[in-house]
């Protein structure tokens, strides 16, 4: 009997896939606990449906993304903050820091777990960021770090 998997079963197959299993598994076990209905017409063509919904919303999140990268390229963020002798910051810059900045000073909201800080900057100057949008989308932000006036 074929069936769509509805979630996954280990050692059978993922949620989403049109698999063939034996009669009595189907019936006693996948399809009364609904993790997979009968593969009948109807079944087929809410699959197929689903299928392209989900395509376009990951080819219309990687436009947001690209969007998003474009604006980020051309943005440089300028931090004020105390610092000591040779340019040491007294605490440094986080990537949650970084991601208040850009929402509240130019209006784009970017996670912060995007950010990708190796560690947090400690020293003045210019630092390049790199911010993982998307998995086939990185942007390189360009964030400069300058002493507080007193």
């Amino acid at each position: 009997m074929k069936v769509i998997f509805q979630q996954d079963v280990k050692g059978q197959g993922k949620k989403g896939e049109v698999k063939e299993v034996s009669e009595g598994y189907a019936r006693n076990f996948l399809i009364p606990r609904k993790l997979a209905v009968a593969a009948s017409t109807g079944n087929l063509n809410t699959l197929k449906e689903q299928k392209r919904r989900e395509e376009e919303r990951k080819k219309e999140e990687l436009s947001r993304s690209r969007q998003l990268a474009e604006k980020l390229e051309q943005t440089e963020i300028t931090l004020h903050t105390k610092s000591g002798e040779g340019g040491r910051l007294f605490g440094s810059i986080t990537s949650k820091q970084i991601s208040q900045y850009l929402e509240r000073e130019h209006g784009l909201q970017v996670d912060k777990k995007k950010i990708q800080l190796s560690e947090p900057i400690r020293t003045l100057g210019v630092t390049k960021v790199p911010v993982k949008l998307h998995p086939k989308v990185t942007a390189t932000l360009s964030v400069q770090v300058l002493e507080e006036k007193n």
